[in-house]
């Protein structure tokens, strides 16, 4: 069991930061105090969380996790995320869009997920299923699969995360198949004339079985993406939503939390609202450490003692 995590520390994911996001000067400042790194390239949000805590990576499942979290139940089949993109065609490239996060509705893609069943499952070993904006394929045998989910590569190409090594060749072969079904589909033709983008393929990341449920000491974690939430449940540690705020994490936990800021909350006002937040329970000694981890690749290590650092006043990774 891992005993090894800092037990009056907070690590706290927190919307973008960069791009002169945070206009509060007194917000920066506090910052700029903090010790700030960058990540030098795009990371799936449970792998930063643990090793912040030292905690294991799965070696594969990471779908049948996030399946795990959303249903409350162990999966016990070979499952895969196949979640929406648009793959945007460039003058020499295509570039992926993470449709999740524009927030595609699920009643856009039940018919999208109910035609490819009904025009590609039978009979092939494999199925499709959406939960939510969720989408799934199910597999009797093993298909080589992405290792992160699109938004780490939203807006970027996405050659360089696609695959390699063994059942390659099913992989493109599926993915043919699904791309070749959904275009012209119906939702897609609307969708286009509502100037908005089409799901013209799924993102087939995180291939796996769900790994059999352990006893491992963890901070509690509140959040409402499914992943975290089936991490957690596999390992029979203390999850909750999402609150609303930081200060009820800290009232439901004696030895240190982990808070996930809702990934629809994006507006400049939130952003300064929780840090305002976090800011004063370190003040009051409530937590003795932050580790701020942004969606946009800031990390940032604040301690009470920062304040003596009076001479920073602001720093180019915030700017």
């Amino acid at each position: 069991m891992n005993e090894s995590y800092d037990k009056t520390a907070a690590v706290v994911v927190l919307p973008p930061l960069r791009g002169g996001r945070l206009s509060d000067k007194s917000l920066r400042a506090w910052l700029a105090q903090a010790d700030l790194s960058e990540s030098d390239r795009p990371q799936e949000l449970l792998a930063a969380i643990l090793t912040e805590l030292n905690l294991p990576y799965p070696d594969e499942g990471l779908a049948a996790l996030r399946m795990w979290g959303q249903t409350g139940d162990q999966p016990t089949v070979w499952i895969a995320a196949a979640d929406p993109v648009f793959l945007e065609p460039r003058l020499d490239h295509l570039r992926l869009h993470a449709l999740q996060r524009t927030g595609i509705p699920p009643s856009d893609l039940r018919p999208l997920f109910d035609h490819l069943q009904e025009t590609l499952a039978e009979d092939q070993g494999y199925g499709f299923a959406r939960l939510g904006t969720c989408g799934y394929l199910r597999a009797e045998e093993p298909i080589s699969t992405a290792m992160v989910p699109a938004y780490v590569i939203d807006q970027r190409e996405p050659g360089e995360f696609l695959p390699t090594g063994e059942h390659t060749v099913m992989h493109r072969n599926i993915l043919s198949e699904i791309e070749m079904a959904l275009h012209e589909h119906p939702v897609n033709v609307r969708r286009v004339e509502e100037g908005k983008a089409p799901v013209n393929s799924l993102w087939l990341w995180g291939g796996g079985k769900a790994p059999e449920k352990v006893m491992r000491t963890q901070p509690p974690i509140f959040t409402d993406d499914p992943l975290l939430l089936g991490y957690w449940e596999s390992a029979t540690a203390d999850a909750d939503l999402w609150p609303g705020s930081f200060a009820a994490c800290a009232d439901a936990s004696v030895h240190g939390f982990v808070a996930v800021t809702p990934d629809g909350d994006m507006a400049p006002e939130s952003l300064v609202r929780y840090l305002k937040e976090l800011r004063e329970l370190l003040r009051r000694k409530r937590i003795s450490r932050l580790i701020l981890l942004s969606r946009d690749g800031l990390r940032a290590e604040v301690r009470r003692s920062d304040t003596l650092k009076f001479w920073r006043r602001d720093n180019e990774l915030l700017a």
